[in-house]
């Protein structure tokens, strides 16, 4: 469980949760949310790519309903951009883990003109700021660890 405080204009990029199942609320402020989920997803070997379907669109203002993103549906990979000032809690089941095949992956995204609300993703690199998010200030936000280290 974690809760990102952003500033407006902060950012989380594009990322998954692998076999995992999330329940992100916003708490307050307004946020833009974009998400996939995967039609085709292929592995090269030691990089994901993929075609996509626009799972959300849109922009969100507290109060709200809860996302529910499971392992397969419901926009599980996904970006956020504060509009306002924001914090969004997620509660994540089970947490990520390298050892057990559920790291954290990010990605960049590449609309499909002639296909509508479809996306290709291609992985990238972690970006270097990203990494050790636990009770960390950021440049786009803050992150704060609800129940302890992140596996």
């Amino acid at each position: 469980m974690g809760m990102f405080c952003f500033p407006a204009g902060g950012v989380l990029p594009l990322h998954d949760h692998p076999g995992m199942t999330v329940l992100t609320k916003l708490l307050y402020g307004f946020v833009y949310v974009k998400a996939y989920d995967w039609v085709k997803v292929m592995n090269s070997g030691c990089q994901t790519f993929g075609l996509t379907s626009k799972a959300v669109d849109g922009i969100f203002k507290a109060p709200c309903e809860a996302f529910v993103l499971f392992p397969r549906s419901g926009g599980n990979i996904h970006s956020f951009t504060a509009l306002t000032p924001c914090a969004i809690l997620d509660v994540l089941s089970p947490p990520y883990s390298e050892e057990l095949g559920r790291p954290s992956t990010y990605f960049s995204d590449f609309h499909i003109p002639s296909l509508p609300g479809y996306a290709m993703l291609e992985e990238k690199d972690l970006p270097d700021d990203l990494d050790n998010l636990v009770n960390k200030k950021h440049k786009n936000y803050v992150f704060y660890s609800l129940v302890g280290p992140m596996v």
